[in-house]
């Protein structure tokens, strides 16, 4: 469900509603009645939330994996499927 607010109210909440939309809420900004814009979160990715944890470096070490090991043991494989 898509809340509706006045431009007005908008431009004197702003900060209220930078938060809101930040925990994923959208706004639907009305002018004199009429429907003027959206406001959402912005899509940094550009993948709408659709990635898929491949690997869970933390199960292999609870700190993680170094990127280098990561970056060597890619390039073994690769050099295998040749």
């Amino acid at each position: 469900m898509t809340n509706i607010i006045g431009l007005k109210d908008l431009r004197e909440n702003t900060e209220q509603y930078i938060s809101s939309v930040s925990k994923g809420k959208s706004f639907l900004v009305v002018r004199r009645s009429k429907p003027i814009f959206r406001v959402s979160s912005v899509d940094e990715w550009g993948d709408e939330g659709r990635w898929e944890t491949v690997v869970d470096f933390t199960k292999i070490s609870k700190k993680g994996v170094p990127v280098g090991e990561v970056v060597a043991s890619l390039k073994r494989l690769h050099a295998q499927d040749r």
